[in-house]
């Protein structure tokens, strides 16, 4: 015959305390303390949080005008169809070498409710200053590039017009 190793009644408490701990996690009552940003030592989290261009940039690379560098290419559609996910394509023309690499790269959208989208970190060992993701934009607006070497040089891609159709942000 079939035997049972698990008593009905542990098996019972056992799934109802698992779905608690769901249940809980789910409205969030339980977090990681790695999965909050905000509560990472060291992360930048003002930038963030900032609601304008100005106080992003200037929070973020300490100027709030960068002059537009060749060295870096931004690539994004002419028109997305959906703000949700827009592909985004940033490579940077530089050496990385051990003493002068690119060491951050911050993209912006000048209107979304939180002006700077991601902030990537770069170590001569990366090789080359390149990556793609897909962004939110709320509406129509310029997407720009703001890249920090090493030695504190900064450059910047021309700014990039996307004509939003559908907004990701809320519209």
């Amino acid at each position: 015959m079939f035997s049972n190793p698990l008593p009905r009644r542990d098996f019972i408490r056992a799934t109802l305390t698992g779905g608690a701990v769901v249940a809980a996690a789910g409205a969030g009552l339980l977090r990681s303390d790695s999965a909050m940003a905000g509560d990472v030592p060291g992360w930048p989290a003002k930038p963030f949080e900032d609601k304008t261009l100005s106080s992003a940039m200037m929070d973020s690379v300490g100027k709030t005008s960068v002059a537009p560098s060749p060295k870096v290419k931004l690539t994004a559609p002419t028109i997305a169809e959906n703000g949700g996910a827009v592909p985004v394509t940033v490579e940077i023309d530089f050496p990385m070498t051990a003493d002068d690499y690119i060491d951050a790269v911050y993209l912006f959208v000048d209107h979304n409710p939180s002006p700077l989208v991601s902030k990537y970190q770069f170590t001569p060992e990366s090789g080359q200053a390149y990556f793609q993701e897909r962004i939110k934009m709320a509406k129509t607006d310029h997407i720009r590039v703001i890249a920090k070497s090493s030695k504190g040089v900064l450059m910047a891609s021309t700014p990039k017009e996307v004509k939003v159709t559908i907004g990701g942000c809320g519209g």
